[in-house]
């Protein structure tokens, strides 16, 4: 039977640990890498609900985009919400795993499969990796900047983005004269690649969330902003990993968890 540790390989060669941020919590984060790999659940972020799910179920191992613990643990009790989360983990002997701006970043990573999904062409990343921090891996890269083809207009970006994250509305800043033929994008929180994004003159930047003060300066520059919403500009991805780690790991159950939702309902 594949081990905790076969998984790692898999998730690692999936979204190299080299490519995630100084800040961020990767790889394993809970568990023994010797211990039976029985069945694997995903997830966007690890709540209470999908920590129910995951025992329920009997997974010995939970893939989550969001690491938990994120940052230092100095105390570990159920007196907090995450605390007790992965004291109920651990009780259970389920490992946690978190591949977070790693798998944003890998070449078939998160912002590359909006990229894909879209149909950008002349794709690149909107910055390689440093050397010291995982250079000379192909395509990788934050972020990812392409070309448009749907006549380079705004409105036609926008309802594909509506289609593919099953949304009547977003919330969107205007570019100038509607124009959008090359387009940024960062899944998540966006904010911190806005300058990359207007660095490499694109017309509409696509981003799960950003400020409210950088979405008054993309208006008055007369560049395009489209939010999704954070949950959704990253959502997919966690459904895309349960069937690649699916094809890999012959024999064991992988699903991506239905108990999670966005926690933010248009009313």
């Amino acid at each position: 039977m594949p081990t905790i540790a076969d998984a790692c390989r898999l998730l690692e060669a999936i979204a190299p640990l080299a490519l995630a941020e100084e800040w961020d919590n990767v790889g394993l984060l809970v568990g023994d890498p010797t211990a039976p790999l029985r069945r694997v659940l995903t997830c966007l972020t690890l709540t209470p609900d999908v920590v129910d799910e995951a025992i329920a179920a009997g997974a010995s191992l939970v893939v989550t985009h969001h690491p938990l613990p994120f940052r230092g643990v100095k105390t570990l009790t159920t007196s907090t919400i995450d605390g007790g989360s992965l004291w109920r983990l651990a009780a259970a002997g389920v490992a946690v795993y978190s591949p977070h701006t790693a798998y944003d970043s890998a070449a078939g990573g998160v912002n590359q499969q909006w990229a894909d999904r879209l149909g950008l062409t002349e794709t690149r990343p909107l910055a390689p990796p440093p050397a010291a921090n995982g250079g000379g891996l192909e395509n990788a890269g934050v972020g990812r900047v392409g070309r448009w083809p749907e006549a380079g207009r705004l409105d036609a970006l926008v309802a594909a983005v509506k289609r593919l994250t099953n949304q009547d509305a977003l919330r969107v800043v205007m570019s100038r004269d509607g124009r959008c033929e090359r387009v940024a994008i960062a899944c998540g929180s966006g904010g911190s690649l806005l300058e990359l994004a207007l660095g490499a003159d694109c017309d509409v930047f696509l981003t799960g969330e950003m400020s409210f003060h950088d979405c008054l300066r993309c208006r008055s520059l007369g560049v395009g902003v489209v939010l999704t919403g954070h949950y959704a500009s990253e959502r997919f991805a966690v459904e895309t990993l349960a069937r690649r780690l699916a094809a890999s790991l012959d024999g064991v159950p992988v699903a991506a968890s239905e108990a999670e939702t966005d926690p933010l309902t248009p009313i």
